[in-house]
């Protein structure tokens, strides 16, 4: 479609495009977390397992960290208005076959097509940000693009199932059409092409070795809570991702024309604030991913509700940016980063005793004080770095931020999910070295559930249906059930498994807090008055 665009002046068009390339960035982050609420509604419709039904996840997020690396590469041969526009028809395209999906394989498919323009939908939209702000005024910018990065996971589970349960299952993808058709035509009339850089080849032995080592160690993080991180399956994959991704480094560092390069680490203010996007994006998205699975699976809350629950802290997000920018602009950068990093760390402490009796204000009130950590810390650490490079290598700088971004928030999610699996197991053998048939407590509290079914008057059927729960946690403690005493026992069991449970997660809170305080040693390392290159 060819359409002419705009002469806008350098001062009117930089904010402009800004605001045509969040349109972008929102619905591609949008859709990282929309479609997993709709997961059951799919495995119903589809007719398949659970196991089949998350590769409509597993492969959108594979296509997404494949994609990223060499974005760069297109945006210096291309352009970023070209690239963009292909970016945005693709994840658009990719959006309206999804909605017409017949199968669950069909809705694999589709997704990666969605996926290749989501995936370079990112890096090209903070490329653009990148070109045409200067330095000074570059924070003010990041932190307005960077809202769209932070909003839109969080209101994903809660549009996600309002859509699902009002509306229908097809409607999630749907949306994306009329916004996608507006912002393309937005795009085309407003943003300008980026000088080209032609003369450089394709790096096919970059792109082959990072695509297979990305591609293994994300199927490896995604998978290795569920397969078991000493499974030969994991195992393979792992040796896999490192020989090739060490592989990638040594093609990378001889190539005249490397698909990323990896000369931008020898800025010291860019790697100490990858370091900090790592930990920061993992403290993020670990976040995203306890607080949720918490509140519906323990709580009781339903997808809307936590979607609901997690709104306010994704606005404190943005609302804290420009007060950073303010900030930093009198104290510099580097307070402000060490400032937000402390505060999330200090905010994720009180999950640490998060359990069945904690109120929903005050679960929201510490969601926001994280949220006020993020607002002051991701984007200004992103920019500290990105301001120390040349306008010639932040192609391939934004495609490497944005690989290290998807890395970070597969581990952080990862981890926890190891952590919750290991220590539910080690709480539940814990909890019942104490259940003892004999001791005098075990007896009353017994007693005291065998009395409440008599005075509800619980049926038998019942009884036997729920002791299948854990026969034989309770027969290796020495129980001989009856009828009543059975349900009674259920109880008991399914209040053990909810308690080792909340034990889990009160663990994992613990390793999220140490994540993020982790973050305070390269956020300490940073420059502030390192002089920019722009």
């Amino acid at each position: 479609m060819n359409i002419p665009r705009l002469a806008l002046p350098d001062a009117t068009y930089r904010w402009w495009a800004l605001a045509v390339t969040i349109i972008g960035n929102f619905m591609s982050m949008l859709d990282t977390s929309i479609v997993n609420i709709a997961i059951p509604k799919l495995m119903a419709v589809f007719a398949v397992e659970a196991k089949n039904a998350q590769w409509i996840l597993t492969a959108y997020m594979l296509t997404l960290g494949m994609m990223q690396p060499v974005s760069g590469y297109f945006c210096d041969r291309f352009g970023t208005r070209r690239m963009y526009l292909f970016s945005l028809t693709v994840f658009t395209g990719g959006s309206a076959l999804c909605g017409m999906a017949w199968s669950n394989d069909s809705m694999v498919l589709f997704r990666v097509i969605q996926a290749i323009g989501g995936g370079l939908v990112y890096p090209v939209t903070m490329t653009i940000v990148y070109h045409n702000f200067p330095c000074e005024e570059r924070y003010q910018a990041m932190s307005i693009w960077g809202l769209s990065a932070m909003v839109a996971p969080a209101i994903g589970p809660a549009l996600s199932g309002y859509l699902v349960e009002y509306w229908d299952w097809r409607v999630i993808f749907a949306i994306n059409v009329p916004v996608g058709f507006i912002g393309y035509l937005l795009a085309a009339l407003i943003l300008r092409e980026s000088v080209l850089n032609r003369n450089g080849k394709f790096d096919a032995g970059g792109f082959i070795t990072s695509s297979l080592g990305l591609l293994c160690l994300l199927l490896a993080l995604n998978k290795g809570a569920e397969e078991g991180w000493t499974s030969p399956y994991i195992i393979a994959l792992l040796y896999v991702s490192f020989a090739s991704l060490a592989l990638f480094v040594a093609i990378e560092l001889k190539s005249e024309n490397p698909l990323l390069d990896l000369t931008v680490f020898t800025k010291w203010n860019f790697t100490c604030s990858s370091c900090v996007l790592f930990i920061g994006t993992a403290g993020l998205y670990g976040g995203l991913f306890l607080v949720p699975l918490f509140m519906e699976n323990i709580r009781g809350y339903t997808a809307m509700q936590t979607g609901v629950l997690l709104l306010p802290a994704a606005l404190v997000s943005g609302l804290m940016m420009p007060v950073a920018i303010r900030i930093a602009r009198r104290v510099g950068p580097k307070p402000v980063v060490i400032a937000g990093i402390v505060i999330l760390g200090m905010a994720s402490l009180p999950f640490v005793h998060l359990n069945m009796d904690t109120g929903y204000y005050t679960i929201l009130f510490v969601m926001m004080l994280r949220g006020a950590g993020l607002g002051l810390f991701l984007m200004t650490a992103t920019t500290l770095g990105m301001n120390a490079l040349p306008l010639a290598k932040m192609s391939r700088a934004t495609a490497m931020k944005s690989m290290i971004r998807q890395i970070a928030g597969s581990f952080g999610i990862a981890l926890l999910s190891t952590v919750i699996q290991h220590r539910q197991a080690y709480h539940l053998a814990h909890i019942a070295e104490y259940m003892n048939a004999a001791s005098l407590p075990m007896k009353q509290t017994l007693a005291n559930c065998q009395d409440l079914f008599f005075k509800v008057g619980g049926s038998p059927g019942a009884a036997k249906h729920m002791l299948t729960y854990s026969d034989s946690l309770y027969a290796r403690a020495g129980f001989a059930p009856g009828i009543i005493q059975a349900k009674a026992l259920a109880l008991l069991s399914s209040a053990v498994q909810k308690q080792a449970a909340i034990f889990a997660f009160n663990d994992a809170f613990a390793v999220l807090a140490l994540i993020c305080f982790c973050g305070i040693i390269p956020a300490w390392l940073l420059r502030s008055r390192q002089k920019s290159k722009n």
